[in-house]
């Protein structure tokens, strides 16, 4: 007797069609969007429907927060170009193109002439699935804008024609009045005169992104040479990226560059602790007091120092805490090899006892005895994760003595997908289950509830999903994972495969000890599960401070408080 499929089954499923159809374009070499192949990868995405897309699945209402996000995540132009080819790392960097940086992903995009964007591809599958969505979504919402931009007819709108005129004479602000322009973008648009005015303004406020009315013409634009000119719009892959992809060739070098600076500045063989973070939260915590010591505009609590360094306009301040940071045992290894991963690594035998923070209490004996390091690397993304850490944890041939680092703890700590609370509540992993298949990692977290009872923020424990990308999950599939058997307190993209490489080092390698301790926590970013809470939504932005802090303190109080030597 057949039985019917459920929705998070046939979401689960979309999320299958369209990897494997990723990796078959991937590794067919190119495709057009709107061609067999890529209608494919429409479908599926329509009928998955994910939550940072909103309103995709709409035939009218072009959906504004969706077109952001991606656009923050894309090369500055893309719109306008027909022809997008994704590469790995191939000598761009020497040229005479002017790399192009999206606002909020990391990797070097190169525009080639008026029609043609290069997209620098060195951070593993993830990466490029990633794009490849984006991109999707980009192509499915420029449909829209131009079935909205025709009449009855098949003809160009009257505020086509408008819109056409304006973003040519680029006179958005001064030579037509706003509200006529509007106007004319809200048909277009599909959405209310009062959404295009936020719209604009978001926009206008996120740094690297067009204006929404030059977004609109472009996508418009190219999607109608398409269609009445047969100038079609194609997504091709390098040779070099597809022999590359999936041999770790820039995490071995990226791991290499690391070991070598740790023998040849005689720091191979000290304990070491491995943090996953971001590049100014370690640092802050362990500088800022001393730092900032005779400064008296930043509060005189170590909190709120670091408060007032996550302020924007507080650069000079961050500036002075990195050089004071520099001059007492801090070596930044900037990456070189195309992760895009940078690294710290604090020499703890340099920190000064008499200046140390009261909120952060150390136990100096023991850092005297042990004279440990830290090395914080940068987030990973998705699957590179994987790379890194099992690169950073192999056994390296040109140490002096014992090839194995001196591992003693490796801890996790970023932002995360909420399923069970609000943004800005922390989250601690009991294990991982990776989403799309059976593998599932279970683990003994160091860091517990009880940890944080000091804290008024709220605490979860439990199982956490890896998902195959953010910008893919809605409602049906989520909400399967809470409340079934799983019950997942929330989502993220790293945790699986960080996990992975450490147990195949210390279980099949042995190249770290089986012992070593582990501690994962993560705060809410979002809660997917919320409408208007998504990613897409917007950050954290300071919201975020006050978790990640804590989360911060909590790690180093293992690592150097007066309860480690226990440890």
């Amino acid at each position: 007797m057949p039985l019917n499929r459920t929705k998070p089954q046939e979401s689960r499923a979309a999320i299958q069609r369209l990897y494997i159809a990723m990796r078959h374009l991937f590794i067919r070499g190119s495709y057009k969007p709107l061609g067999v192949s890529g209608e494919s990868m429409i479908e599926a995405l329509m009928q998955l429907g994910p939550e940072i897309y909103g309103s995709i699945a709409d035939p009218e209402k072009v959906e504004l927060k969706g077109l952001l996000y991606i656009f923050e995540r894309l090369p500055r132009g893309i719109e306008e170009c027909r022809y997008v080819r994704l590469i790995s790392r191939e000598g761009y960097e020497e040229s005479h193109f002017e790399p192009i940086v999206p606002a909020k992903r990391r990797r070097n995009c190169y525009r080639i002439d008026d029609q043609q964007m290069f997209i620098e591809m060195t951070r593993g599958r993830s990466d490029i699935y990633d794009v490849l969505t984006h991109l999707t979504f980009m192509y499915i919402e420029a449909e829209k804008i131009r079935h909205n931009a025709t009449d009855q007819k098949g003809r160009p709108s009257r505020e086509w024609l408008m819109l056409e005129q304006l973003v040519l004479e680029e006179s958005q602000a001064e030579d037509l009045n706003r509200e006529v322009a509007y106007t004319y973008l809200s048909t277009l648009l599909g959405r209310s005169f009062r959404e295009t005015v936020q719209a604009c303004q978001d926009f206008d406020q996120s740094a690297g992104v067009n204006s929404i009315f030059h977004i609109t013409y472009w996508l418009g634009k190219r999607s109608f040479d398409e269609t009445d000119e047969q100038l079609d719009r194609e997504i091709s892959f390098s040779s070099d990226l597809r022999e590359k992809i999936g041999h770790h060739t820039y995490g071995e070098y990226w791991a290499n560059h690391i070991k070598s600076f740790l023998v040849e500045n005689g720091l191979f063989e000290r304990p070491l602790h491995i943090i996953s973070a971001n590049l100014h939260s370690v640092m802050n915590l362990l500088y800022a007091e001393q730092a900032l010591l005779t400064d008296t505009t930043v509060g005189d609590s170590l909190k709120e120092k670091i408060e007032t360094l996550s302020q924007p306009r507080h650069s000079a301040l961050r500036a002075k805490v990195a050089r004071y940071a520099s001059d007492h045992g801090m070596h930044r290894l900037d990456d070189l090899t195309g992760t895009n991963i940078s690294v710290q690594i604090f020499d703890l035998a340099r920190l000064m006892p008499e200046f140390q923070s009261p909120e952060l209490p150390a136990d100096f004996d023991h850092i005297a005895r042990e004279k440990p390091l830290l090395l914080v690397m940068d987030y990973a993304f998705g699957e590179q994760a994987f790379e890194t850490m099992d690169e950073l944890l192999k056994p390296f041939e040109e140490a002096p003595e014992n090839p194995s680092l001196n591992v003693a703890s490796i801890s996790i700590m970023g932002k995360a997908g909420i399923l069970c609370g609000n943004k800005g509540e922390i989250m601690l992993p009991t294990a991982y289950v990776f989403e799309g298949t059976t593998d599932n990692y279970p683990l003994d977290n160091d860091l517990t509830i009880a940890d944080f009872s000091d804290q008024d923020i709220p605490v979860f424990e439990g199982p956490m999903i890896t998902v195959l990308g953010t910008s893919l999950q809605n409602q049906e599939v989520l909400r399967f994972f809470l409340e079934s058997s799983w019950k997942a307190i929330g989502l993220e993209m790293e945790g699986a495969h960080y996990q992975k490489a450490i147990q195949a080092a210390s279980r099949i390698r042995n190249s770290i000890d089986s012992g070593v301790k582990l501690r994962y926590a993560y705060y809410a970013s979002d809660n997917p599960l919320l409408t208007g809470h998504t990613l897409a939504s917007g950050s954290l932005g300071l919201e975020g401070v006050q978790p990640t802090y804590v989360i911060t303190r909590k790690i180093l109080e293992k690592i150097i408080g007066p309860s480690s030597t226990a440890d």
